[in-house]
């Protein structure tokens, strides 16, 4: 009996170890700040920009080196704006070096002048960077499965079109037609992306879509992954925008969850090659040994800005 307590004991003293060093080690994993900084230009916050369509964000603006308020400059809206800046504020400790890149290539004349708006995401990422008339190229079993309501995509652009977008005109005084506007994202930003360009094709003149979840796997709403990746497909088929008008870039890796995307991402290729689009419009890339993550997004984030906003 004695014997049985003690090992009792000493489990229950195991068990509390292992739970603290498991809490430090998902604190050490903690930003130290919270209010990112950067090496190349400025950035503005915007904490807590209120919108009647979704729950309140921080918005952060990249300027670059030398920009003044009314300079003729192009607009790149990206999403997940906290890791886009500042490694030391993210949650993995990794960024996407926008700052740099950007600055670099602005300054070696590659890319056109360009500010960088970048869009915190929340709790309800999934929830809002899903392509919300997806639900409308299911099957009626499915549907009957999904709960619309989560599914807050067209509430989270509309936000962006209708008022985040007037506010950066306003305040900054850039290039505002579509020919000089676009947008950016990875993985279930890169869906959201290619559904903006389609929602608003009259907004967005390009969209680039890195690591993009085409595989829809672990979504919410009991629909399986394949279920809602065929939905998208036929989704972009009806509501592409009118061929060669916009530019598209797409991308993945080849590790870890990108691998999975491949297939998904051939099925859908035929679908916009299927409309005609040229290589100069709709570029697709395969970066071998790249996987999901920042660093790896940092490492290829020229390509798509050279792409969208090259001279």
């Amino acid at each position: 009996m004695a014997n049985k307590k003690k090992s009792k004991k000493w489990l229950w003293i195991t068990l509390v170890i292992l739970g603290l060093l498991a809490t430090t080690a998902a604190l050490s994993l903690w930003p130290r700040n919270t209010i990112p900084t950067v090496s190349r230009g400025t950035l503005e916050r915007f904490p807590q920009f209120q919108s009647q369509y979704v729950p309140p964000r921080d918005v952060v603006v990249w300027l670059p080196e030398g920009y003044k308020t009314g300079d003729s400059c192009d607009v790149l809206y990206m999403h997940d704006g906290q890791m886009l800046f500042d490694a030391t504020t993210t949650w993995n400790g990794q960024e996407w070096r926008v700052d740099e890149v950007a600055n670099s290539m602005i300054q070696d004349g590659s890319i056109r002048p360009c500010i960088v708006v970048g869009i915190y995401n929340t709790d309800d990422r999934l929830a809002e960077y899903f392509p919300t008339k997806t639900w409308q190229h299911v099957s009626e079993a499915d549907r009957q499965k999904a709960d619309i309501s989560k599914l807050t995509g067209d509430a989270y652009l509309q936000f962006i079109v209708k008022e985040l977008k007037p506010f950066i005109d306003e305040r900054y005084k850039p290039l505002t037609s579509r020919e000089h506007t676009f947008m950016m994202g990875s993985s279930m930003g890169g869906l959201i992306s290619l559904y903006a360009l389609c929602e608003y094709p009259q907004v967005f003149g390009g969209v680039a879509c890195l690591s993009t979840h085409l595989s829809m796997a672990q979504l919410p709403n009991g629909v399986s992954g394949d279920a809602w990746a065929a939905g998208f497909r036929d989704y972009v088929d009806q509501h592409l925008p009118e061929t060669n008008s916009s530019l598209i870039y797409m991308d993945l890796g080849t590790v870890d969850l990108d691998a999975k995307y491949s297939l998904y991402q051939d099925e859908l290729t035929r679908v916009i090659s299927y409309k005609y689009w040229d290589n100069e419009h709709f570029r697709t890339h395969v970066y071998d040994g790249h996987g999901h993550s920042e660093t790896y997004w940092a490492k290829r984030l020229d390509v798509p800005l050279l792409y969208l906003l090259g001279k």
